[in-house]
């Protein structure tokens, strides 16, 4: 029996095992590299054992030193969570000879799956339809390919290449994202499906030699290749559904599978099915199983793991309907670039049960109120999930419960998310891997540029309050009194985009909103709609202004908004969406202006290729060089055409945020 347990992993998944590991009396050890020294789940661990360093290949991909920290801590198990070593055979045989239980398939299950193209024709024997796979680019001749990561998952290291032109630098690249993310840089090619389905199986298997399916995820909407809502179970027509859990059981009882596994599938839009790989872990959306078969899978791992039977031998009937979503650290006025900072308040109302299987709404997050988000790691910062008896209800509690949330000093995708779940076609179940590529619309910010004035002006309102709440001398006096009253009061703010708006606004002597108007300078902040520096046609009355909430009677519809302030950051959360602000200094000091042509490091991380040289004429579009963060590559292109002037940073060279990476001067070369 499993008395100690070492987590290895971090994160969400981390703070998951060890929530049932609570409930089942099983004692905890956390492993951290330095980064994540005050995460949350370092705390809830029992003991923790630093790994010195940052980097995955520093800490958490090192199996010596988690050996070597089960051994300091004491613990008798390991439970390797998804991500980094949990798909790593080498490192499931290292624990078994160390003596230790390891919770999870055997090595050679893992090794048998983790080689993609031996997977392939195992389940082909099985007579499952399978893509045409190559693993040399050069005897590829059909198009469009997906090139994808042998080692992992989570869209890492996979690129789509529509022509042979692109499939050269397309498995570089894939090779280079692999090997940052899993420690390994085999990559394969497969036929790419267009409208196809991705939909995957639950399977768990014993010591016993029992093997069952748990139900079908639908996990379609994905972006960047990696899943962003799943659901279970999928809407599929009963015969694919059981052809699903006969593929997928045969692939378990066909290496001796033992512990939790997920077999994904492309369902194609004539209704042939595809084997793609299979996951010998834990997935990241296991909670919708969860959710729908009242399991909780953590803890079958770990009985399994002792050595007891499943509970369960056939396919359990799924009761109700999940849906889950997966909150990313993702600037949306950044083209969804991973974003780092810290989360001065993560609050989500509704949650009934945090990591385990209680109905309604769930929350598995690795944050909480004041978390730092990093550059090292991966950008999911929570998974939200709910349960409720039929499908559209889950979805209009997901969607509410995002929409009300208050997610404060890191950008994130939630307004996608809300989107997404509100959409028409998501309701119709209309759902495939191009579903974003489709439906542009849903990128829109959730709040309407048309009521950014009135979230500034709650902004504005509320700033003023907390200075007349925190003055020293007549306090009682009306915010910005004065002999001459037709004077207003000015208040700047940028925008998430960094497009500034300026709010005028005057009190009367009663302290009541006597007249304001707004200004958009330097950016888009607000629709034709809405003239510059004239007043809104909204008629728009104070209710009440305190310095964390302002109510405003906006055409006879009083509107609520709760602002909270952390230096000169401002955040609005209002009826419509909400709005991240940061208030400008009334006297701002003068900055260094930078020269014409520079392009900014969107986020901290390395330059791993510079691919033009100083003198060298580019045009707009071309590739300049490659940034390295949260384990993504991120291209940076040349704005216009012109010539490359300055490239102060080298290749290996580590960035902040704001750093200049390329200068390109947009006149003539003079040669």
């Amino acid at each position: 029996m499993i008395t100690t347990l070492l987590v290895a992993n971090r994160g969400e998944i981390a703070r998951r095992v060890l929530a049932t590991c609570r409930a089942l009396g099983v004692a905890t050890v956390a492993v951290h590299s330095d980064a994540d020294a005050d995460a949350p789940f370092v705390a809830e661990a029992d003991q923790a054992v630093r790994l010195p360093g940052n980097t995955p290949a520093e800490t958490y991909l090192r199996v010596d030193l988690i050996l070597d920290a089960a051994r300091r801590s004491g613990a008798d198990a390991v439970h390797p969570g998804y991500g980094f070593l949990a798909e790593n055979a080498e490192f499931a045989a290292a624990v078994t000879d160390a003596g230790l239980t390891w919770v999870g398939p055997s090595a050679k299950a893992i090794a048998a799956m983790g080689d993609k193209m031996a997977a392939k024709a195992l389940l082909a024997d099985a007579g499952v339809p399978m893509l045409p796979t190559w693993t040399d680019p050069g005897q590829v001749t059909d198009f469009p390919v997906l090139v994808k990561a042998s080692a992992g998952g989570g869209g890492r290291g996979m690129r789509i290449v529509r022509d042979a032109a692109g499939l050269a630098e397309a498995v570089a690249g894939a090779r280079r994202e692999a090997a940052a993310a899993f420690g390994d840089g085999t990559v394969f090619i497969e036929r790419y499906v267009e409208r196809g389905r991705h939909v995957e199986v639950q399977i768990f298997g014993d010591t016993h030699g029992t093997v069952v399916a748990l139900g079908v995820r639908d996990c379609s909407i994905q972006r960047r290749h990696q899943k962003i809502v799943e659901e279970a179970p999928g809407v599929l027509p009963d015969e694919v559904r059981e052809r699903l859990h006969e593929a997928a059981v045969a692939a378990g009882r066909a290496v001796d599978y033992v512990g939790a596994g997920t077999v994904e599938f492309l369902l194609a839009p004539d209704g042939q099915v595809h084997f793609l790989e299979m996951n010998t872990r834990l997935q990241v959306e296991h909670p919708v199983t969860e959710l729908t078969t009242g399991l909780d899978l953590v803890r079958l791992q770990l009985l399994v793991a002792e050595g007891e039977p499943l509970p369960v031998s056939t396919t359990p009937a799924p009761d109700g309907h999940a849906i889950e979503v997966r909150l990313c650290a993702e600037d949306p006025a950044q083209g969804f670039r991973p974003a780092t900072g810290t989360l001065h308040r993560f609050a989500i109302p509704g949650v009934a049960a945090e990591f385990g299987p209680t109905r309604g709404l769930r929350l598995d997050s690795g944050v909480v109120d004041g978390s730092t988000v990093r550059v090292h790691y991966d950008s999911m910062l929570a998974k939200l999930i709910a349960w409720a008896p039929t499908r559209a209800e889950a979805a209009r509690a997901l969607a509410g419960a995002l929409a009300r949330a208050e997610l404060h000093g890191v950008a994130t995708n939630r307004d996608l998310l809300v989107r997404v779940l509100r959409s028409e076609e998501f309701a119709a179940a209309d759902v495939d891997t191009g579903f974003l590529e489709r439906h542009p619309e849903v990128f829109a910010p959730l709040l309407p540029a048309a009521q950014f004035p009135l979230a500034a002006l709650a902004a504005a309102l509320a700033g003023a309050a907390a200075r007349r709440a925190a003055a020293p001398v007549l306090a009682g006096l009306p915010s910005g009194w004065r002999n001459v009253p037709a004077v207003p009061q000015v208040t700047r703010f940028t925008g998430p985009d960094g497009a500034e708006i300026e709010i005028r606004y005057r009190l009367d002597r009663t302290g009541a909103l006597a007249a304001w108007s707004t200004d958009a300078r330097k950016g888009p902040l607000l629709t034709d709609s809405v003239e510059e520096g004239a007043p809104l046609n909204n008629v728009v009355e104070l209710v009440s202004a305190a310095p964390d909430r302002v109510v405003l009677d906006v055409d006879g519809v009083r509107r609520a908004f709760r602002v909270h302030r952390v230096g000169s950051s401002v955040f609005v959360d209002g009826p419509d969406g909400a709005a991240s602000l940061t208030e400008l200094p009334r006297l701002p000091r003068p900055a260094a202006e930078l020269a014409a042509g520079s392009l900014l490091a969107p986020l901290p991380g390395a330059v791993t290729r510079v691919h033009v040289e100083v003198g060298q004429r580019v045009a707009a579009g071309d590739l300049l060089l490659t940034l390295e963060a949260m384990k993504l590559e991120h291209p940076v292109l040349a704005p216009a055409d012109g010539v490359v002037a300055e490239l102060p940073v080298p290749a290996g060279g580590q960035v902040e945020t704001g750093a200049v990476l390329a200068v390109v001067d947009p006149e003539e070369d003079p040669q």
